[in-house]
């Protein structure tokens, strides 16, 4: 056994944050225990002690048995039937036929008519806290998970400042337990403030609680830091999430390079640029070992080079955005900047091959890429807007016009949302297998509705779906057993 003690004094970056200090026991090289006795604030007041995640339990009622009765429980490569689940102290206790009789004492709840999921895991969202509060909060970020059917989120450490140390991080979690109505999982950056010179401290930010590392929002240009990134996330067995962009060939462009890009007179972003990140990041994760994640892909090169290091053995997992999947470049002269994002809306042929990559195993998940701005931010025009569009409360919709079109399956959309991005992070969610946390997404398949960003829980009002009319929604979701939201419910 062996005691690592981590004390942090006064980080300036982090005035809030006084005093930190926190004890790991690891055994047989994993860490069997962590705490932290004390995490003080400059204002006197105490922020906890050291915990996993969303861990609210004061909020938690208290009950022999919830029991979600008559629905129809989709849990991918377990249940695709009509059943009753059980719900036991906030974990699943059983999943049954609806003849069967339950507790006396329980509470039951009919949700006849309604589909009965898994709670859904994204791998890729921006809470802007710290440092962007004007952006989104992890109170605010988590209540749009939450409307989404989202029980997980794991977010991206660009933040201010960047979260490449245990004071981010513990701050991060810290923050999630007094405010967050969904699970958060902090992911740390690969370089020291993001800048691609240094390494951060890969070891103790897994040990503070990091599930992956990632300095999205900008490529690790130099191959022998990201090299060196994956040799040392392959020893701890990290994920690598890599934003895989060109920034010679983007440079300061806006939108896809192409016909529509040359006819507004915009600044293209070549589809081939992110290629060639593809290309060198999977022939170092061959070379490493690394388990490697693309992040939001969006070309048909892309699809196929990761297809076919799937099938050479490459530790290789992606995930796409349902923007990318749903819009092309020919939207943005009609959306604006609400249509800006890294990397952008691309060809018909480029969103062909995601859907299909999707469809056929090649990409593993669905990620939002939720990155919320300010409304004026998003109004300084396309070359000044910053890039990015809020996500997760139109995610499920946009994935259900694909089911709707023949495109996917109802259990492949599931299972890209729930069990699919937990095994890339290798996290016990997106399951309802009794003795698991009832994380749960309940959903009503036939419900019509219209995308009005004024009534988002998030912040951000930067999407291009306004006024669009949808089908599929959220009607409730509970998060280890407690409801966090529910449709009509107040504001």
């Amino acid at each position: 056994m062996q005691i690592i003690g981590v004390a942090i004094m006064g980080d300036s970056r982090m005035p809030a944050v006084r005093s930190m200090l926190m004890v790991v026991t690891v055994v047989n090289g994993v860490v069997a225990h962590r705490k932290a006795p004390f995490v003080g604030r400059s204002d006197g007041r105490s922020l906890g002690r050291w915990g996993l995640m969303v861990n609210r339990e004061n909020r938690v009622e208290k009950r022999s048995v919830l029991v979600l009765m008559g629905g129809w429980v989709l849990d991918p490569g377990r249940s695709n039937r009509e059943a009753d689940v059980w719900i036991k102290d906030g974990v699943i206790d059983a999943v049954v036929t609806p003849d069967t009789s339950p507790p006396a004492t329980a509470e039951c709840v009919d949700v006849t008519g309604l589909l009965v999921l898994p709670g859904f895991v994204d791998l890729h969202v921006h809470l802007r806290e710290p440092g962007h509060e004007y952006k989104e909060t992890i109170a605010t970020g988590t209540a749009a998970a939450a409307a989404g059917g989202f029980t997980t989120v794991c977010c991206m450490p660009n933040t201010k400042p960047v979260n490449d140390d245990i004071t981010v991080t513990g701050w991060i979690i810290e923050r999630t337990k007094a405010t967050a109505s969904a699970h958060v999982y902090p992911i740390g950056a690969i370089t020291l403030g993001s800048a691609g010179c240094e390494l951060a401290d890969f070891r103790t930010l897994k040990q503070a609680g990091c599930v992956a590392l990632s300095d999205d929002g900008r490529p690790v240009m130099g191959d022998e830091i990201m090299r060196r990134a994956m040799q040392s996330a392959a020893e701890l067995d990290l994920p690598v999430i890599a934003h895989c962009e060109d920034t010679m060939a983007s440079g300061c462009g806006c939108m896809n390079d192409g016909p529509v890009s040359r006819a507004m007179g915009w600044r293209g972003m070549p589809g081939d640029g992110e290629d060639r990140m593809i290309a060198r990041d999977i022939r170092l994760a061959r070379e490493t070992g690394a388990r490697l994640h693309v992040a939001h892909l969006s070309t048909a090169g892309g699809v196929e080079m990761v297809r076919k290091a799937k099938s050479d053995g490459v530790r290789i997992t992606a995930e796409v955005c349902p923007h990318h999947f749903t819009l092309t470049d020919e939207a943005v002269p009609t959306y604006g900047a609400n249509a800006k994002m890294n990397p952008p809306l691309r060809s018909e042929r480029d969103r062909t091959a995601l859907i299909e990559g999707l469809a056929d195993g090649t990409i593993d998940a669905i990620a939002t890429d939720h990155a919320p701005h300010a409304e004026y931010e998003k109004q300084w025009g396309m070359n000044r807007a910053p890039f990015g569009v809020v996500g997760l409360e139109t995610a499920f919709a946009l994935t259900q016009r694909l089911v709707q079109q023949g495109r996917l399956t109802l259990e492949r959309a599931i299972t890209c949302l729930t069990s699919a991005p937990a095994a890339v992070l290798g996290l016990q969610k997106g399951t309802l297998e009794p003795g698991v946390v009832a994380d749960v997404t309940l959903i009503d398949l036939e419900a019509s509705w219209t995308v009005h960003p004024e009534r988002f829980r998030s912040k951000g009002r930067n999407t291009p779906f306004v006024g669009w009319a949808l089908q599929g929604q959220v009607i409730r979701t509970l998060v280890a057993g407690v409801t966090v939201y529910q449709r009509h419910q107040a504001r």
